[in-house]
């Protein structure tokens, strides 16, 4: 990123790498930074989602004093990742634990803080500021939820993004509905997620899906360029966002209430999709340089 602005480390998570520019107005929000360091999954994992809602609760307080004390500059928070993959999805290994001890209050519990962050993401952490996903990696299941949930979405070429959770008679829903129908119609947005494709982002691009896209390696940028468009129009973004969220609400009533419908189709589940869950964990696992942690079905 220096290559770009000047940033800040801001040192405090276990999954999280956070920084902010100079000027404190682009704050960045990095996932996998423990890959860094150790194998594992890039995948949300119960830490990485409650270490992000930690961030945009500490973020959106500062931000809403900031604007309180007077201050009018817009604020832009981007959503990336350390690794080669943006997010793989949900925590698959839990998904099968939880289900097999039919534990409803463990799945409704991970699915509503995971609903908890992708809205906070959406409404700009209520603080007025712009949310942006910079999509380097693959991003599927949760991982492309996430990325939906942010006001601008900026991929690289050559990058697989989509909802394969079809795959084990399941289906996303921590948000992709909602989100997907702001951006396409809605028999459209059931079409891409009962086929559990994943498409290009060449090809998503094409579809409105992805708002930017960048050649490999240029996606920082992409999102320098974004940032620099909006500062020169701060508020009428502004006032955007707000005219969004009037005429095309996705509210946190209505993701909870999805992801209730969500849980209990999970638990119905049988042996077969939750074989086929684990074998897309030891795949994550093998990605990512870790020793298979699931035992063979």
């Amino acid at each position: 990123m220096s290559n770009v602005e000047k940033l800040s480390p801001v040192p405090r998570y276990a999954t999280l790498r956070t920084a902010e520019s100079a000027d404190a107005a682009t704050h960045w929000c990095y996932m996998h930074a423990d890959l860094a360091q150790a194998p594992g999954r890039a995948c949300f994992k119960p830490q990485l989602v409650n270490e992000i809602l930690q961030y945009q609760w500490s973020l959106a307080d500062r931000l809403r004093r900031e604007r309180d004390n007077g201050g009018n500059t817009l604020r832009h928070v981007v959503l990336a990742s350390d690794c080669d993959a943006f997010n793989l999805g949900g925590d698959l290994e839990y998904f099968c634990d939880a289900i097999r001890r039919q534990d409803r209050h463990a799945l409704l519990t991970y699915a509503r803080q995971c609903v908890r962050g992708v809205h906070a993401f959406h409404t700009g952490l209520d603080a007025g500021a712009h949310s942006i996903a910079l999509v380097q990696g693959d991003a599927l299941g949760g991982g492309f939820e996430a990325a939906l949930s942010c006001h601008t979405i900026v991929a690289e070429e050559g990058v697989g993004m989509g909802l394969p959770e079809v795959l084990f008679d399941l289906f996303p829903g921590m948000g992709a509905y909602s989100f997907l129908c702001k951006r396409i119609p809605p028999h459209k947005a059931e079409q891409l997620m009962l086929s559990g494709e994943v498409y290009s982002s060449e090809e998503l691009y094409k579809l409105g899906l992805v708002d930017v896209l960048a050649p490999r390696g240029q996606g920082e940028q992409a999102v320098a360029e974004v940032i620099r468009s909006n500062r020169r129009i701060p508020h009428a973004r502004a006032a955007m966002h707000r005219v969004r969220a009037m005429a095309q609400p996705v509210t946190l009533e209505e993701m909870m209430a999805i992801t209730e419908v969500w849980v209990d189709t999970a638990l119905q589940l049988g042996e077969k999709p939750l074989r086929t869950m684990e074998r897309l964990v030891r795949a994550q696992y093998r990605r990512h340089g870790a020793a298979e942690a699931v035992a063979s079905a």
